[in-house]
């Protein structure tokens, strides 16, 4: 059945792949390196959806037992930050999956001539890292990653430019995503989302934060 959209947005950890696990060992590689506890993968995954360096404050704070304005504010976090960048980078690919029906999906809608475009919180560096691991490039008309603009999700910046770039109608766009983070993007871009239950939405259930659908997987995109 056709897609009823014109353009779908995709948020992309906890939606097209499951970065947890690589996540959580590049975390715990810089915590190790500076002497510090590790963390569990659960605990690591609450704090996925606002970018890398949001997620390693809030480590290094809880690994620390302190609070992560001081952690910002310390001395040796810039080194810490840039230690955790080039341990990612060398881990992206390395331990992330594709959650099911990505793949058709994308396939499926690259043959139907709809626009399909990531929008993530995540720095450029590691999403094309993470793209390239899992030769997703080629299945996407546009990359905007968490960096691209001065104010990451959820502030629509991304979401706008897509629309602007095809000149789609906001009712013929969707966004995709998995967290309340990404309703919260597409309603202030004035239009519809979609969401997984599946992803990382800091542990709380992602009925709560009031998307227009909840779907099983990126499949539904095919089917509605």
């Amino acid at each position: 059945m056709p897609c009823p959209f014109d353009l779908v947005m995709f948020d992309l950890d906890g939606t097209l792949i499951d970065t947890a696990p690589e996540i959580a060992d590049a975390v715990n590689d810089t915590l190790q390196h500076f002497n510090l506890p590790t963390i569990g993968l659960q605990q690591v995954t609450q704090w996925i959806g606002h970018g890398t360096v949001r997620l390693l404050e809030s480590a290094v704070a809880f690994a620390s037992d302190a609070d992560a304005a001081s952690v910002r504010s310390s001395d040796t976090f810039g080194r810490m930050a840039a230690d955790f960048a080039s341990r990612y980078q060398a881990r992206c690919g390395t331990r992330s999956q594709l959650y099911p029906a990505v793949l058709d999906t994308l396939l499926a809608l690259r043959k139907q001539d709809v626009k399909c475009a990531v929008v993530t919180n995540k720095d450029a560096v590691f999403t094309r890292a993470l793209l390239d691991a899992h030769q997703l490039h080629p299945l996407l008309d546009m990359v905007i990653s968490g960096d691209r603009f001065p104010a990451r999700k959820p502030d629509p910046a991304g979401i706008n430019y897509c629309l602007a770039e095809w000149s789609v109608p906001r009712q013929r766009a969707l966004f995709v995503g998995d967290s309340c983070v990404d309703v919260t993007t597409a309603r202030n871009a004035r239009m519809q989302v979609w969401t997984v239950p599946y992803g990382y939405n800091g542990g709380q259930p992602i009925h709560a934060c009031n998307p227009d659908r909840v779907i099983a997987d990126c499949s539904a995109l095919l089917l509605s």
